[in-house]
């Protein structure tokens, strides 16, 4: 079975960010957690499915992992996933075809479930779906007496949903309600990746590296992947769940809880780094970094903070796709 992986998406809801895909960590860039989970389902034959704007670096993650696959371009990226199969077309040549989103982050479960039920051989087409609790934006499946698929509705009114079951972009086309209680989580908006986060430490070794110097009155507390290289100084506290990437540094009486700290970072003098993912090169000077979640290159000046709280405690306003602030934010 080939396995299409659709990568090609703007990310315009994570700006700044440039692109989701490639946002690290616990050392690793997104898209290559994801590669890595299918390869590890025993699937090896993987067409992805990108942009101009990232077609290049797609081709290079997939080369340094030892995979070959067939990285190709969806030229018109309004079509979404429509036009990402029809770009990826010459490439099935009529196989059974196993479509997954870079986005939506499962477990190996998932993986194992959908193709079990395709080897039952009771329909031509599965789809993974998730029961939600709580309303989400997204596409809910509607189904008949049978349970088989019967329409997909696009984010649907609060209210209006036609089940409780949301569709996982995990999609074998070879209609069967497909029920999996596993873990999910697309990765749609900047909250959404200490989620991923927390899956991705959660089914990680622990370690602290051999080559890592930790200052004897250092507090480590909890479960922490600190890589190779990384120092840290006297009096800081690393309160897990924490990665720590290469080369970086955590100095005198800072605090690092619940985040992941990219490589050759510096966490500055009684710097706070509270829920958080920091990418590459990161350099804090005496800052408070709560909630965020910061690219590469970016350095702080002395006192800057960043959080989730306004002062008058009213709702943040965001914009979202170059239209009106939203009231409220979509899950």
């Amino acid at each position: 079975m080939k396995v299409m992986l659709l990568a090609a998406g703007r990310s315009k809801r994570m700006a700044p960010i440039e692109d989701k895909n490639f946002i690290n960590l616990l050392g690793k860039p997104l898209i290559q957690h994801q590669l890595e989970a299918i390869v590890a389902s025993g699937l090896n034959e993987i067409i992805i499915v990108g942009g101009a704007h990232n077609l290049d670096k797609l081709k290079e993650i997939s080369k340094n992992l030892g995979i070959n696959a067939d990285v190709v371009e969806q030229e018109n990226l309004e079509l979404g996933m429509c036009g990402a199969v029809l770009a990826a077309k010459k490439f099935i040549k009529g196989s059974p075809v196993l479509v997954v989103s870079s986005n939506d982050v499962v477990e190996k479960s998932a993986f194992e479930l959908i193709l079990k039920q395709s080897d039952e051989k009771l329909a031509s087409s599965f789809m993974l779906a998730k029961t939600v609790k709580e309303y989400f934006s997204g596409g809910y499946l509607k189904v008949d007496k049978d349970n088989y698929i019967s329409e997909i509705v696009e984010k649907p009114e609060n209210g209006k949903e036609p089940s409780n079951l949301i569709n996982i972009v995990l999609h074998i086309h070879k209609k069967k309600k497909n029920p999996y209680e596993g873990f999910w989580q697309p990765v749609k908006f900047p909250r959404h990746i200490h989620k991923v986060f927390n899956f991705l430490f959660d089914n990680a070794e622990k370690n602290v590296d051999g080559s890592a110097s930790v200052a004897d009155s250092a507090v480590i507390k909890g479960d922490v992947i600190i890589d190779e290289n990384v120092k840290i100084f006297d009096g800081a506290v690393v309160n897990g769940p924490v990665y720590i990437g290469k080369n970086s540094i955590v100095a005198n009486n800072a605090l690092v809880r619940d985040s992941n700290v990219g490589e050759s970072c510096v966490i500055g003098f009684s710097t706070e780094i509270a829920r958080s993912c920091l990418g590459n090169n990161v350099w804090t000077h005496s800052n408070y970094i709560g909630d965020s979640v910061i690219g590469n290159n970016v350095s702080f000046g002395a006192g800057t903070i960043t959080g989730n709280l306004r002062l008058d405690e009213e709702n943040i306003f965001v914009n979202c796709d170059d239209k009106e602030p939203l009231k409220k934010c979509p899950e």
